[in-house]
């Protein structure tokens, strides 16, 4: 026979603990939600990592222009200072001169001993004195005319070797903040394919391998001509070689590095940068591109490479594991314009 006693009720501490028990279970559930997020997937990584690729390149030809300011003015500055020591020089030998002129003239008493301050380093307020003059030869006179200019000249030299220092040292300072945003937008794309995991990251290399190989089939049916065909075809042998910020071979290369490289081989000079580079010829649309031609990607033009025909596009393509000098398809990229040197 069933029992019609009442269960016993729950007392109130018993209660509590069970509401605390719930309420911390929940708790525990959100934060395990939170702590652990959906992992993005290959597609998501490479997207990003693309971009921090391109970031890191936008930082790579800042730092070649700030090198490449700071190669010239190095050797502005040491050419200035050269001017300065010569002209330091010429200045000391006229100085000597004069006063050879002026101790002859002082032991026959042909010359009052004033002329000695001529010889000083500002001999101009002594110049001024009639009563100088007139005790000077033409020869004197045009000696001291020769030592003001030369003075004026050495105090112009002095003061633009001191702007050109000021200038390379806030090159420096410049050289050193891109360098160090290169290099941090590189470690964060290689956190990024940290994420991913060993049979993604190999997945990703193998179908970046065969677009590289099809892209290179594509365009090695294309020849050039003249001085822009020359370019590509020294830029060719140069397929697989890695890339490098601030390089410009023969072993490494950034994607201007390239370019340039490639076109000395080819006897012609360009300069160092994406952004000086689109001022190297004459700016063309797409359906004007003949191989050889320099094509530019991106708003900022912070990526270059040589038109190789088909739609192909090879340059030092970016700083990653899969970057280094490639044939890629140049929809892979915003293109912008091409350049025909010369």
């Amino acid at each position: 026979m069933a029992s019609h006693r009442r269960p016993k009720q729950p007392s109130r501490s018993r209660v509590t603990a069970l509401t605390a028990f719930a309420a911390a279970a929940v708790a525990l559930s959100s934060q395990s939600a939170m702590a652990a997020p959906d992992k993005p997937n290959k597609d998501e990584v490479k997207a990003k990592v693309d971009a921090l690729y391109g970031e890191a390149e936008q930082a790579t030809e800042k730092f070649d222009g700030a090198k490449d300011r700071q190669d010239k003015l190095e050797k502005e500055i040491a050419q200035l200072q050269d001017q300065v020591a010569r002209g330091q020089l010429e200045l000391n030998d006229m100085r000597n001169t004069l006063g050879s002129m002026a101790s002859a003239q002082y032991r026959t008493g042909g010359i009052d001993q004033s002329l000695t301050l001529l010889l000083s380093n500002d001999p101009q307020s002594y110049l001024d004195k009639a009563s100088t003059l007139q005790q000077l030869s033409g020869k004197q006179i045009e000696t001291i005319g020769r030592i003001q200019a030369k003075q004026r000249s050495l105090a112009q030299q002095r003061q633009e070797a001191a702007g050109k220092l000021a200038d390379l040292d806030a090159t420096r300072k410049e050289l050193g903040e891109q360098k160090k945003a290169a290099q941090d937008k590189l470690a964060a794309a290689q956190a990024q394919l940290n994420t991913l995991s060993a049979q993604d990251r190999a997945q990703l290399q193998d179908e970046e391998t065969k677009a590289d190989k099809s892209a290179a089939q594509s365009a090695g049916k294309v020849k050039g001509s003249g001085r822009a065909g020359a370019a590509l075809a020294a830029a060719a042998t140069q397929e697989g070689k890695g890339y490098h910020m601030g390089s410009t071979g023969p072993d490494l290369y950034d994607c201007s590095g390239l370019t340039q490289w490639a076109y000395a081989q080819a006897g012609v000079s360009i300069s160092r940068t994406t952004f000086t580079q689109v001022n190297d010829g004459t700016r063309i649309g797409r359906s004007q591109l003949q191989p050889g031609d320099l094509v530019f990607f991106f708003d900022d033009l912070h990526h270059v490479g040589l038109y190789a025909g088909n739609g192909q596009v090879l340059h030092a393509s970016h700083p990653g594991p899969t970057g280094g000098v490639k044939y890629e398809p140049m929809d892979d990229m915003p293109f912008q314009f091409g350049v025909r040197v010369g």
